[in-house]
């Protein structure tokens, strides 16, 4: 994927000195020229596209803040409320996600959105301890977050 990236910047500055015209317009026609003609010889590389995968980043970077989003209405809600009546708890989550970036960026995605935080990943990273702030309620969005976070991430690192 990088030898993509710098290919395609390569090509965006040998279109701007071909046209002598050193401008962003000019940079941007060449990188356009670039990813087409990376796109069109895409099958002679080792790795995929290099714009499929950065596609794949900004829809789990969407998913997180939508995510974080419908989470922290859900812990305002609990917090403006006169008497506040949580039940906190801890709880297990089984994972399919393998390698250390996977495990991770699952850790840190889950911890990230209100109301959850990843407590300790078991020795063989298949199993996550969290901590949820409203156990019933928030073990459910947890686990329905989970499933898209796998997904999301499963379609970047794989």
């Amino acid at each position: 994927m990088p030898i993509q990236v710098l290919i395609n910047l390569f090509i965006a500055f040998l279109w701007m000195f071909l046209q002598d015209e050193w401008s962003i317009l000019a940079f941007f026609a060449g990188y356009l020229v670039g990813v087409i003609v990376l796109f069109s010889l895409r099958r002679f590389f080792p790795t995929s596209f290099y714009l499929k995968r950065f596609i794949a980043i900004m829809k789990l970077f969407i998913l997180f803040v939508q995510e974080s989003f419908i989470s922290s209405i859900a812990i305002i809600k609990e917090v403006i409320r006169p008497k506040i009546d949580v039940a906190p708890g801890i709880f297990k989550m089984e994972t399919e996600l393998e390698g250390d970036l996977e495990i991770t960026l699952l850790a840190l995605l889950l911890t990230l959105t209100p109301g959850s935080v990843v407590m300790e990943v078991s020795p063989n990273n298949k199993v996550f301890y969290l901590h949820a702030l409203n156990m019933p309620d928030s073990k459910q969005a947890v686990l329905q977050s989970q499933i898209k976070y796998e997904k999301a991430i499963k379609e970047v690192t794989r």
